[in-house]
């Protein structure tokens, strides 16, 4: 188990909200961010640490990205 480094697109707003956009999987296939469902600091279980979890919707499943100052990641099954 660990972690998987993701480039990401993301979108910043003036108050300081940050929305996932698109990522690159580390094959360089990128998909799109349909929808991002839930924003909180959480724990990643898996991977360890600590940071924001993007509960995140990317073709019809649900995936947890993680931000941790700035580098962004997902859960390695």
């Amino acid at each position: 188990m660990g972690k998987i480094f993701v480039e990401i697109t993301a979108k910043h707003d003036i108050n300081g909200s940050v929305r996932p956009l698109t990522i690159k999987w580390e094959d360089g296939r990128v998909f799109e961010v349909d929808r991002v469902l839930d924003v909180r600091q959480a724990p990643s279980l898996k991977g360890g640490g600590l940071g924001i979890r993007y509960t995140c919707r990317i073709c019809n499943k649900e995936i947890y990205l993680f931000d941790d100052q700035g580098k962004w990641f997902i859960e390695r099954k």
